[in-house]
């Protein structure tokens, strides 16, 4: 496991959650968590167009330069995975996995894991479902039979974070952060899964605990 992210949903299925957008976010890790591109630089989970539906986002691989991304693709040694919690103990009772092979994305689930933790097995038993890898300047988008939808491909990095002014408010040289402020990540790009799900695929409680991580295939 390389990167575990943690994010709690309220209101699942009794509160209506239209704006409402949990995310967290690291752009830059230690080289022992770099030598297969493993990082997760976001994961983002909001209500869909849909209000019955969640969509789960993942980016990795930011603070790519145009250039960079040209020649930048999903490692097909590195199994992402969203973790679903229904019961809040925090044990994954549902996984949707992602693995890239050639020019498209896999998935699988969600379905209940064959072990939770720090090791996976790929839920081939799943449902399954691909999608063609989008480039920067084309979008494929799928969909299943049971109404989930997908994307996969590099996009411009969604996350806006004024570093510069963190810094100056960190040395106490600023008090506040500007309105409108200087996005760092302006220009850059990061690798994207997007996962659009129905809720009642994923469990009828009020709560719901979900994360997201990285292994490495074996």
């Amino acid at each position: 496991m390389k990167r575990n992210l943690f994010l709690k949903i309220l209101g699942f299925s009794g509160i209506i959650m239209t704006g409402l957008t949990l995310m967290s976010s690291d752009h830059m890790d230690a080289p022992s968590v770099t030598e297969e591109p493993t990082d997760v630089t976001d994961f983002y989970a909001f209500t869909g167009n849909k209000s019955d539906n969640l969509v789960f986002a993942i980016t990795s691989q930011g603070m790519m330069s145009p250039e960079t991304t040209k020649t930048t693709s999903f490692s097909e040694n590195v199994l992402m995975e969203i973790n679903i919690d229904n019961n809040e103990d925090n044990i994954e009772d549902l996984v949707i996995q992602a693995i890239p092979k050639g020019n498209k994305m896999y998935f699988f689930g969600p379905v209940k894991p064959s072990e939770t933790g720090t090791v996976s097995v790929v839920e081939k038993k799943g449902i399954i479902s691909k999608v063609k890898i989008s480039t920067i300047r084309s979008t494929k988008i799928s969909k299943n039979r049971l109404g989930m939808k997908f994307f996969a491909g590099p996009r411009d990095d969604p996350f806006f974070f004024d570093a510069g002014q963190f810094i100056a408010i960190a040395s106490g040289q600023a008090t506040s952060f500007n309105n409108p402020g200087t996005d760092t990540f302006a220009g850059t790009n990061a690798l994207g899964i997007v996962i659009e799900v129905p809720k009642k695929l994923l469990g009828s409680k009020d709560t719901l605990n979900v994360w997201v991580e990285t292994k490495i295939l074996q």
